[in-house]
């Protein structure tokens, strides 16, 4: 939804709106913060989850903290936390800023 901001400004001949994109849908990142006691299954998780090979995984898991997911709707980033944690690792969803 569109909503202007300023108003009209009149320029000579011209005339010149702004306005400002308001989205209601934030984009989050999905960010790991310790794979906990049992890193390979979060490995595992990871790699199911994301599509990545196990390599990058690992890869990702040994330096943290790592985005896991960028800029996805608030419900795919709590799902993927929520299945981390679940795996025993340490995880949190935030806000995109």
């Amino acid at each position: 939804m569109l909503q202007p901001i300023g108003g009209l400004i009149e320029e000579s001949d011209t005339v010149s709106e702004s306005f400002l994109l308001i989205c209601d849908d934030q984009p989050h990142d999905a960010v790991l913060t310790d794979p906990g006691p049992e890193a390979i299954e979060v490995v595992k998780l990871l790699h199911r989850r994301t599509g990545l090979s196990l390599w990058c995984c690992k890869s990702l898991v040994s330096q943290l903290p790592a985005t896991i997911l960028e800029n996805v709707p608030e419900e795919v980033a709590t799902a993927l936390v929520d299945e981390l944690r679940e795996a025993g690792a340490c995880a949190h969803a935030e806000v995109k800023r």
